[in-house]
Order: C-alpha cells, then sequence, then structure tokens
C-alpha cells in the first residue's frame, strides 16, 4: 500500500519532513504515527493508513513534498 501525503488544510500545497518515526522492516499499526511534517501553520503526525511492514520510503528529512506524493509503501502482514 502507497502512503500519500494528504492535504491536512486548505491552502496546504506541500509539507516539510521533519523526521521519520520509524525504519525501513519496522512493523507499524494502523493509526500509528509514521512521519512528522511541518506546514506552513503547524506540526503535524502523519499515521499509517494500514498495518504491516513499511518496505520504502522515498522521502528524506528535511524534504520538502508536495501534497499527493507517495512519500512511503507498506506491505500489508
Amino acid at each position: 500500500m502507497q502512503v500519500i501525503l494528504p492535504k491536512w488544510g486548505v491552502s496546504m500545497q506541500d509539507a516539510v519532513l521533519i523526521r521519520w518515526l520509524k525504519d525501513v522492516g519496522a512493523t507499524v499499526v494502523k493509526g500509528e504515527p509514521l512521519a512528522e511534517f511541518e506546514t506552513d501553520k503547524v506540526e503535524v503526525e502523519l499515521e499509517a493508513p494500514a498495518s504491516g511492514i513499511l518496505t520504502r520510503v522515498f522521502a528524506a528529512e528535511d524534504d520538502t513534498i508536495d501534497v499527493g506524493a507517495v512519500i512511503a509503501e507498506i506491505r500489508r502482514a
């Protein structure tokens, strides 16, 4: 399953990845925080959309990510 950066605010177009909270290979549970992002207004935790194993990440800390971009993949267990 692809993890996509959602739009948290009406005017949000992108966000900066502050840090990953899970490493590749880690087991994640749906709703568990995966990463922290900073928008122009707030800091937000991105939650796992499904349970499984975090198999890939496509963004590094301090990267600016566009809304709708795929940032990671989770393989369902």
